[in-house]
């Protein structure tokens, strides 16, 4: 198995949920006692969320970095970003070291575009909704991207910072994000995309009128792919079948 690092702590909650999803997807494939190879480097989510609400994207992307380098001197032979949002520096990152970066967007897209979803919903940070550095990664797939109003993009986004970044979850938020889904349902979406990590804990990805991606789920479980040597072969596998035929 490769060792894989995970920049998480954005925030704890959901880095908890790639440590178990990961853990138990190797767990599955090789059965018995086996667990994954990883290296976790949690952040001070406040720090992080302090120079996003600045715009200080640049000094963000520079601590990343930083994280990076540190996992890889660590021994990594390879990353995922725990958070949709800190993609939005993925570029920066993937620039400044020598070891590959599992994109969460790429992920996602590989999956709808297999299940053959062509117009999707997207909700997650403001950043993640009102940005393009995660839309323009589905929609170069032939995905039709859409978002909520404005004002139910800015109840997802305090519902992200306020409540489930501190591990809180309501049920007033949870009827929230039913609602949204709902409305995206009958904008003739055929899916919905939880475009941030900590979603998943008021959003049932089973029990709901319209299909929901979960990336969290999604990022573990190319993780557990990518530690066991899967997602090469799959690739090798796809490119011998295309030139036999």
């Amino acid at each position: 198995m490769r060792k894989l690092g995970l920049i998480g702590g954005m925030s704890w909650a959901s880095t908890a949920l790639y440590y178990e999803g990961i853990n138990k997807g190797v767990a599955r494939r090789l059965g018995g006692l086996n667990s994954a190879p990883l290296l976790l480097e949690s952040l001070n989510f406040a720090h992080v969320a302090e120079r996003q609400s600045e715009g200080d994207w640049g000094g963000l992307a520079e601590m990343l970095i930083d994280s990076a380098r540190r996992l890889a001197d660590a021994g990594a032979e390879g990353l995922i970003l725990c958070s949709n949002t800190a993609h939005k520096m993925y570029d920066r990152i993937a620039g400044k070291i020598d070891i590959p970066i599992l994109h969460i967007g790429d992920v996602t897209a590989e999956k709808l575009v297999k299940d053959g979803v062509k117009r999707a919903g997207l909700i997650g940070t403001r950043y993640t909704m009102s940005e393009s550095f995660y839309r323009d990664r589905i929609e170069s797939n032939g995905i039709a991207v859409s978002t909520p109003d404005p004002g139910m993009m800015k109840e997802i986004d305090r519902i992200i910072f306020e409540e489930l970044a501190r591990g809180r979850v309501s049920r007033v938020s949870q009827r929230t994000l039913k609602t949204c889904l709902t409305i995206m349902g009958q904008a003739r979406n055929q899916a919905v995309i939880l475009g941030c990590t900590e979603l998943v804990m008021l959003v049932d990805p089973v029990a709901n009128v319209i299909p929901v991606y979960d990336t969290t789920a999604l990022h573990a479980q190319a993780a557990v792919e990518w530690i066991l040597g899967l997602r090469e072969a799959q690739r090798i596998e796809v490119r011998e079948t295309e030139a036999a035929a």
